[in-house]
């Protein structure tokens, strides 16, 4: 208790902060789940405090996050589908879903999973990081025209027919629930039959016809018809917005300019009594736990989705691990992954009881927080009573933004949620494997398959997929290796023969490191530890390769990250017998020789000390 008040005044401002920026993202998240931004506000409010309360990163600002909000959309839709259309009556189901996600995260810490997480390959999270940001852009392309599928008459219209077989085929399935469905009581069924409301069919009809036009290919087939029906007004607020997120950032970054963007575009769109389309209304009052999770609970109605909830877990897990590394990056300090899943699961758990959707560590805000001043816990607590606050003081003005406005704030967030680390790598990565008469890399078939099944078919199965991939070509590439390289022997952690010589002067100047095996997505964490151990008087490290026979995407990046950071320290870097594999990555994207010239290249140790008699001297 002692430490989480030990730096007040700047968890305070780095809660605010991170707090204003977290706003206008949790509605505009919650509104793209289909819950509402209420549910959005809520998620932001409960995930951020009790994941910050019992999470094991003292500075993590967590809360509704793109990938988080890409799959609860699925989620949303597929059971509200499942309940004619009616949200209210589907909301315990999709609670209770992401009620279950959240134990599970629990489950994941207590059980000391969360150090395997690492092992999810760079081109699988890429490919989906990706998708996340096409699947936002694609689906905001309606909205920010002001085109809404229900709302078209002529488009709603050619699903009655469908919309009658579907209520018929509900009384059918009513009638053998009762046991009345039997061919002497069609009378029954009849008589129901008649009593089929127009407006009922009216609803059924607007329910499949959101549906048609609901995620990335639903919207692709939208377009056409949206382009008709364009709504400008909605898209000069959309523009607008985008507009001004992006060039107020050129003014100063001191202010959350998704935040000024909706000020700006909100009090435009109030001031001057424009007729546009606002956000759904939200509630002023005190959250209140919904119990219908507890009172209407139905196994069958979350089975199906039980598979779902634990990818939720998952990519909670991985994305708040991922942020919490940045966060560790940035403060010099070391997160508990055991501890975090349990804050996480916990923020989500209560969420859910709240009506709120889930989240994960979000990087953005927590970068926010920690340049702002935030150092431990509190800070995280202070952004979301920061968020109860704004709900209970400003619910009715906030009910007034336009959703067009949220609309331009998710294509800003779709467009910054891709990763053009990993795109912008597709040409350069060496073409490994040979499907037909083609020559492709794997690590950029795994990125791609990913991308496209996520984006068109389903995120879920798209991650399982990329990874079943990722670990046979992983396997193949290890066996072929083995197999050319049989003679390789476990060695420990000491100096080699021929080191001997090595001058015992120039021991506190030069930190010579053994690489014994390949650098791949499983081994990255350990090669990050290597920094660690450089002692702060080392001018020189010699890094010996000839047993890294292999390098993946995800090594290739790691040995970046860390010859940047000895870089900027002032440290040069010695290569002795970089094998043709790992040079021809490094070279790809110029690590050799931005990072390590040609002359730094040796071919043998002796080729090196002798480099090193040469240049280095010795001042301790």
């Amino acid at each position: 208790m002692k430490n989480l008040f030990s730096n007040i005044k700047g968890d305070a401002f780095g809660g605010i902060t991170a707090g204003i920026v977290a706003l206008p993202l949790a509605l505009a998240f919650g509104v793209s789940s289909g819950l509402g931004p209420t549910a959005g506000l809520y998620g932001a409010i409960f995930i951020s405090f009790f994941a910050a309360l019992f999470g094991g990163t003292n500075t993590q600002i967590s809360g509704p996050t793109a990938p988080m909000t890409a799959v609860s959309m699925v989620v949303i839709a597929g059971i509200v589908a499942a309940n004619d259309g009616d949200v209210n009556k589907a909301l315990p189901a999709i609670l209770t879903v992401f009620l279950l996600a959240g134990l599970m995260q629990i489950g994941l810490g207590v059980l000391g999973l969360g150090k395997y997480i690492r092992y999810i390959p760079y081109p699988v999270v890429s490919g989906f990081m990706t998708a996340i940001g096409v699947i936002i852009l694609l689906t905001q392309i309606l909205p920010s025209l002001g085109y809404y599928p229900k709302d078209d008459m002529e488009f709603v219209n050619t699903f009655k027919p469908q919309a009658e077989e579907v209520i018929l085929e509900n009384i059918l399935i009513e009638e053998a629930g009762e046991g009345i469905l039997v061919l002497e009581d069609f009378e029954e069924t009849i008589e129901r039959a008649h009593e089929i409301s127009d407006e009922a069919i009216l609803t059924e009809s607007q329910t499949l016809a959101a549906k048609e036009a609901s995620g990335a290919l639903g919207s692709i087939k939208a377009i056409p018809r949206a382009l008709r029906n364009i709504n400008w007004l909605e898209l000069i607020l959309a523009l607008g917005t985008i507009f001004i997120i992006y060039g107020f950032k050129k003014i100063t970054m001191a202010v959350p300019s998704t935040l000024v963007a909706l000020i700006v575009m909100s009090g435009i769109s109030v001031g001057f009594g424009l007729e546009y389309r606002p956000i759904e209304e939200i509630p002023s009052g005190i959250p209140m736990p919904n119990l219908d999770i507890i009172t209407d609970f139905k196994l069958k109605s979350i089975t199906p989705y039980i598979f779902t909830a634990l990818t939720l877990a998952l990519l909670g897990a991985i994305d708040s691990l991922l942020t919490s590394v940045v966060a560790d990056n940035m403060t010099k300090t070391k997160h508990k992954p055991n501890k975090e899943l349990v804050g996480q699961g916990i923020g989500n758990s209560v969420a859910a009881i709240f009506g709120g959707i889930p989240g994960a560590g979000a990087t953005i805000r927590t970068v926010v927080n920690i340049t702002s001043g935030g150092k431990t816990k509190l800070s995280g607590m202070i952004a979301g009573i920061l968020l109860l606050i704004i709900l209970l003081g400003l619910g009715p003005i906030a009910s007034k933004i336009p959703a067009a406005v949220l609309a331009g704030i998710l294509i800003t967030v779709g467009i910054g949620v891709m990763d053009y680390k990993g795109l912008k790598a597709i040409p350069n990565l060496p073409k490994d494997i040979k499907i037909g008469p083609l020559k492709l890399s794997s690590e950029v078939l795994i990125m791609l398959v990913v991308m496209v099944l996520s984006t068109f078919w389903n995120l879920v199965y798209a991650v399982g997929i990329g990874l079943v991939i990722a670990s046979l070509m992983f396997m193949k590439k290890i066996g072929d290796l083995t197999a050319e390289r049989s003679d390789v022997k476990t060695l420990k952690e000491e100096a080699w023969d021929d080191e001997g010589d090595f001058p015992a002067s120039l021991q506190e100047e030069v930190f010579i490191k053994h690489l014994k095996g390949p650098l791949f997505f499983g081994s990255t964490s350990d090669f990050q530890n290597l920094y660690a151990q450089i002692p702060k008087t080392a001018e020189i490290v010699i890094l010996r390769l000839g047993r890294m026979q292999y390098m993946d995407q995800s090594g290739l990046y790691a040995m970046e990250d860390m010859l940047q950071d000895l870089k900027r320290n002032g440290v040069e870097v010695l290569f002795v017998d970089l094998l043709k594999q790992p040079r021809y990555m490094m070279e790809r994207i110029d690590i050799i020789p931005d990072f390590v010239p040609d002359t730094h290249i040796f071919n043998t140790f002796n080729e090196c000390l002798k480099w090193v008699k040469e240049n280095v001297e010795n001042k301790y």
